[in-house]
């Protein structure tokens, strides 16, 4: 396994210092917004710097997870063994792409998905910080969503950086700094798309899941425009920022309607139907 990540070692190394770079600019955003008194206090960005590091911690762990599970397990089950060369890495960060689109919307489709997503949507605030604001316990799941990757006959640790170059594609996306840039607006997720995605308008809901490129969302009919003035958060807000609160509030939430369920049905809406979902009782009940 050493010898793996010493082959891709330069990509790890290009990947550490593109995020480096993007450390340094949500510090300098948070100072300007800070001097010219533009975020309402220090409440969430501290819960988002708490969070991103937990969430660095138990993704190493989940990361260690996956390079096992892929190499020893799914690897040799895979259809083909596809080369490494420029045109597979071109395939593979399409393809971890397409995979992030998929798993992104079923995040949102899917309560027990969307219990460890809210995280990242819960701040009211929107800014450089929250691109970091992600729950300690996503790594656990997400990782099923790239093994059809690996099955195909891609690379365990391609498909990993792939997937990683997407996730850190985004950071740069969650500012106001940046308005609509034409039509990259169309073809690549950007801030003014990704700020739509952020939205709690009606208008804005479950939209725009596209991780590099928004054209999934064209495709698959999720795709809005940012059009009138992007109110960020959820339906229902935490009203916290205590990190603990913010990680689990939603299990929290599940558990308690599972624990007042009638009937096996509900249980099995409460978990796997989509946020929100409640039971429809016949008339005569």
């Amino acid at each position: 396994m050493e010898q793996r990540f010493d082959a891709y070692a330069e990509w790890f190394e290009v990947i550490g210092w593109i995020g480096l770079v993007f450390i340094g600019l949500a510090v300098v955003e948070t100072v300007w917004d800070f001097a010219t008194r533009r975020r309402r206090g220090i409440a969430e960005t501290g819960a988002n710097v708490l969070i991103a590091l937990g969430y660095e911690v138990s993704n190493r762990v989940a990361f260690g997870l996956v390079f096992v599970i892929g190499l020893f397990l799914v690897e040799p089950l895979a259809l083909f063994e596809i080369p490494i060369n420029a045109w597979t890495w071109v395939l593979a960060i399409l393809a971890a792409d397409f995979s992030y689109y998929w798993m992104h919307r079923f995040e949102h489709e899917v309560r027990l998905l969307w219990a460890y997503h809210v995280v990242h949507h819960s701040s009211p605030e929107f800014n450089l910080t929250t691109a970091y604001r992600l729950s300690w316990v996503e790594g656990a799941f997400e990782w099923i969503f790239f093994v059809p990757m690996i099955l195909i006959g891609f690379d365990p640790v391609q498909t990993t950086i792939a997937a990683v170059v997407g996730l850190t594609y985004q950071t740069w996306i969650h500012t106001q700094k940046i308005g609509k840039l034409g039509w990259l607006d169309r073809v690549f997720n950007t801030p003014s798309a990704h700020r739509v995605h952020h939205g709690a308008n009606d208008g804005y809901l479950d939209r725009n899941y596209g991780g590099i490129l928004i054209i999934w969302d064209r495709m698959f009919g999720t795709y809005q425009a940012e059009e009138e003035p992007v109110r960020f958060g959820i339906t229902e807000p935490v009203n916290s920022a205590n990190p603990l609160v913010i990680n689990f509030h939603e299990y929290a939430a599940i558990a308690r309607d599972c624990w007042r369920s009638r009937r096996l049905a509900d249980l099995r809406g409460y978990v796997f139907g989509p946020p929100g979902w409640r039971p429809q009782r016949p008339a005569a009940e």
